[in-house]
């Protein structure tokens, strides 16, 4: 194909979906913006208490290095690597972990490298692209299942061979509603599957130490893998792979992302060290995110031609009843920017087409006024349009 041609389909492609109000494009927040849109939960991104800490890390040794240098398996590995993930192995009460650079690159890195030729994935439908990515990436044949729905998950399993799996997030990023994990850890445990589970959003604020939601309900040992991001709640970057000491040392060996991947820079990892010697004393933060978030959720399903689902937790999203479309919700969104909140809209084909929607994420920093002030903002914005 000459070049002219790819580049006028590449831009037909753009066209269509700036007709459809839904081209993605990057945008810089700015300064003093409130936020109600970053999945920095806790504040810990943000944290004079962590930048202390990381900065005594550094003075108390020799400065790290500025990179990593090439892959844990070359030249990438260290010592403070190591205590990390035997630090983040007793924390989370799990055998062991093995660092990934992020939760996309776990994802990809579990789902392509464990289930093999024969076995079974079964996946919430709503689950991440990363999950979906990872899957692809897999000789195993995969099916998806009605989202949070055990009945719909049991009624399929007559298609399964091999090992199967069944992979779900603890807390979902687009609709904030939990997976039944207690009702899905004890079928798994009745039928032999092996249960994974994304605690990208609940890794720091559920737990009584920020352990995630797996470690509140104690069911650490029915899951078989779980998949901790630190981009969220631990301010910082990077994610790992919790399970059986077999499990790391298959993903040492098998998981390309892991394998082929430039290590962690040795900040990254002194960042998390403090970041998570920090999280079990924040507890008061957890409470009074947990308490920000139903208020939220009252104001707002107070404010008429505004939906916010009852099973929502910490991220809301909000709808419109009646169809909008996508460029009613950025409107809507803009508005609220105009104010000086940082509200996003979230758009096909992030989301089904028809379920375009504002994303609202609750902080341990943001306060009852904002709250009250952004219900306001909305209640006007929709009147306006």
């Amino acid at each position: 194909m000459p070049p002219t041609l790819l580049l006028q389909r590449l831009a037909q492609q753009l066209a269509q979906r700036e007709a459809a109000g839904t081209r993605r494009r990057l945008t810089v927040a700015e300064p003093g913006r409130i936020d109600f849109s970053s999945n920095d939960y806790l504040g810990l991104a943000q944290s004079g208490a962590l930048q202390a800490a990381l900065q005594q890390a550094v003075t108390e040794k020799s400065p790290p290095a500025a990179g990593s240098t090439g892959s844990r398996l070359l030249t990438g590995n260290s010592v403070a690597a190591e205590a990390l993930e035997a630090q983040l192995a007793d924390f989370h009460r799990a055998e062991a972990i093995l660092l990934f650079n992020s939760g996309y690159a776990a994802n990809l890195g579990f789902f392509a490298a464990v289930p093999r030729r024969g076995d079974t994935i079964f996946y919430d439908e709503a689950s991440h692209a990363s999950v979906k990515d990872g899957i692809r990436g897999s000789f195993a044949t995969a099916y998806s299942f009605r989202h949070n729905d055990s009945g719909d998950l049991e009624r399929r399993l007559n298609r399964a061979t091999g090992a199967i799996f069944v992979a779900v997030e603890a807390l979902y990023s687009m609709d904030g509603d939990q997976a039944p994990l207690r009702e899905l850890a004890a079928f798994c445990q009745q039928r032999g599957l092996y249960l994974v589970v994304d605690e990208a959003h609940t890794n720091g604020i559920y737990g009584p130490r920020g352990e995630g939601l797996v470690v509140e309900l104690g069911l650490e040992e029915q899951v078989f893998a779980r998949i901790l991001t630190f981009g969220k709640a631990l301010g910082s970057q990077g994610a790992c792979i919790a399970g059986p000491h077999v499990l790391r040392d298959y993903l040492l060996n098998f998981s390309r992302p892991f394998i082929y991947t430039t290590a962690l820079p040795p900040l990254a990892v002194a960042t998390l060290t403090a970041a998570y010697h920090l999280l079990p004393a924040m507890q008061q933060e957890r409470q009074r995110l947990f308490a920000l978030s139903e208020l939220l959720k009252t104001r707002l399903n107070a404010v008429s031609g505004l939906h916010v689902p009852a099973a929502s937790h910490v991220i809301h999203p909000v709808f419109f009843p009646q169809h909008a479309g996508p460029a009613h919700v950025k409107a809507v969104a803009q508005a609220a920017q105009a104010q000086g909140f940082d509200v996003r809209a979230i758009l096909p084909p992030t989301v089904p087409a028809g379920t375009e929607r504002l994303r609202l994420i609750v902080h341990s920093y943001n306060t009852e006024a904002e709250i009250e002030e952004l219900g306001d903002i909305l209640s006007k914005a929709i009147i306006q349009r």
